[in-house]
């Protein structure tokens, strides 16, 4: 069985590892929300090139209407993507938030039943101090 200071440093560096994994979680998060945006953008460009690439191909003929379809389109286009957007948006910020609310919730009743854990691992601490002395004490009497 370890001693009570070795089991003592145990959690501190557990308790350690814990705060560095869930600034990394936070970091790694980011990353991910800027990789699908970068993603998405791509896309984007991607398919407004496509269009583009389209009208192009109809001829000089038509230069005129093409002029006003291609901007006709790229406003559409425009339009739709921003209400797109705002639309997902909206739904992902709802998502995480309640998200957020119930996992902030479960990680505060794990801290405090931590705290209550330290809490009566000191008090143990103290008792087995106590009883030691005691015991020592017993020896020399």
């Amino acid at each position: 069985m370890k001693s009570l200071s070795e089991q003592l440093a145990e959690l501190s560096i557990r308790a350690k590892n814990t705060e560095a994994a869930f600034a990394a979680a936070q970091k790694e998060a980011r990353d991910k929300i800027e990789a699908r945006k970068a993603e998405a953008l791509s896309a984007a460009k991607a398919a407004v090139e496509k269009m583009s690439q389209q009208i192009k191909s109809v001829g000089e003929s038509a230069s005129r209407d093409r002029q006003a379809l291609q901007a006709k389109i790229t406003t559409d286009v425009n339009t739709l993507k921003a209400f797109a957007a705002q639309a997902k948006h909206d739904i992902k910020t709802n998502l995480a938030e309640d998200r957020a609310k119930i996992l902030e919730e479960d990680a505060g009743f794990a801290i405090d039943y931590a705290v209550a854990s330290i809490e009566q691992a000191q008090l143990a601490v103290l008792d087995a101090i106590e009883a030691r002395l005691g015991a020592e004490q017993a020896k020399r009497s």
